[in-house]
């Protein structure tokens, strides 16, 4: 072993390593392991190296804890261990902890009908907002966050993506591209590229007002056009997700508070709070609950897979939030005449 090095400093040596990875991942294993820096600063652990497995379990059972910042289930606990596991493989072989510490990362097993209980909003919410969004924010980047995600069915890193040039007003479509020489990325590489039809002639107006006469004129780094844009550039991943965030809040909507809170008292009223409302969802809710409006208004698992780019095993798996009832009762209006 040759360094002495912080946790800290290891996580951003890690993150800087990662050129491999989408933007998305990246953030995604900073947030994940911001939690084991949580735990590393809490219990004195200041170098890498001094590091074992009984450290690890601890940490493993302090992020089930009610001393941990947040919540934790088991398919968020595997997330994270996962994650986990990755960075101390990397430290093993940059000589920052003992070889085959990460080996003693346990991970606990996760059945398939645990990891397919993330969370979704029924079709009528997501309807309640987008009527909300038309009325009194339309053509907002906040509006377009939502609506696309819902209408589109796409991932956050396909929203990212989108120039001004990949919206076909004549035609009707976006076109999600991957471009990662030039700083955007789709999950799926070239193959996550599609067109895809925009039927909801309330976001096509929309989007034909938010280009013509809202967005800022403005380029990114690359000299792209971004389609969701500031005056400082192409919007950044984690300001969909607070657009997401603020908007599935049901007190925006005028709804009654599910939870017994006071407005003025609640914390997610606030800018930088609006994740900690209970029933508020990220981005990735928003497509699976996409992807399951899509299914129960019976369009073929075929297209849902080419629409949303997805095989239909994953679908199956992670994405499809109909009860059994649903199915069959979908099942069902095909089978009259047999």
């Amino acid at each position: 072993m040759t360094e002495n090095i912080s946790p800290a400093d290891a996580v951003e040596q890690y993150i800087q390593s990662r050129h491999d990875a989408l933007a998305s991942t990246q953030d995604n294993h900073r947030y994940r392991l911001d939690h084991f820096l949580v735990w590393a600063d809490e219990h004195g652990v200041s170098q890498m190296s001094e590091l074992d497995g009984f450290d690890l379990e601890r940490y493993k059972n302090w992020r089930m804890s009610e001393e941990s910042p947040s919540d934790c289930n088991l398919v968020t606990l595997e997330q994270h261990l996962h994650t986990l596991r990755v960075f101390i493989r990397w430290c093993e072989s940059a000589d920052i902890v003992t070889e085959g510490l990460s080996d003693k990362v346990l991970i606990p097993n996760v059945s398939s009908s645990e990891k397919s209980r993330d969370k979704a909003i029924s079709h009528e919410r997501a309807q309640d907002i987008i009527d909300y969004l038309s009325t009194y924010h339309f053509a907002s980047t906040m509006h377009l966050s939502f609506h696309v995600s819902y209408h589109a069915g796409c991932r956050r890193s396909g929203l990212h993506s989108l120039d001004v040039q990949d919206w076909h007003s004549d035609e009707r479509f976006l076109s999600f591209r991957n471009r990662p020489e030039e700083g955007t990325r789709l999950k799926l590489g070239d193959e996550g590229e599609r067109n895809v039809t925009v039927s909801d002639d309330t976001l096509a107006r929309a989007l034909d007002a938010y280009v013509e006469e809202r967005r800022p004129d403005v380029t990114d780094e690359h000299g792209r056009e971004p389609l969701l844009a500031s005056n400082q550039g192409r919007h950044h991943y984690q300001t969909i997700n607070k657009h997401v965030y603020k908007v599935t809040r049901p007190c925006i909507v005028g709804a009654e508070c599910p939870h017994d809170r006071e407005p003025e008292e609640c914390e997610a009223t606030q800018y930088s709070g609006y994740s900690k409302c209970p029933s508020s969802v990220s981005s990735h809710p928003i497509r699976r609950s996409a992807i399951t409006h899509h299914l129960s208004e019976d369009v073929p698992k075929e297209i849902v897979s080419e629409r949303m780019s997805v095989s239909t095993d994953v679908l199956d798996l992670h994405y499809d939030a109909r009860t059994k009832e649903e199915k069959r009762q979908n099942r069902a209006k095909y089978l009259d005449e047999v």
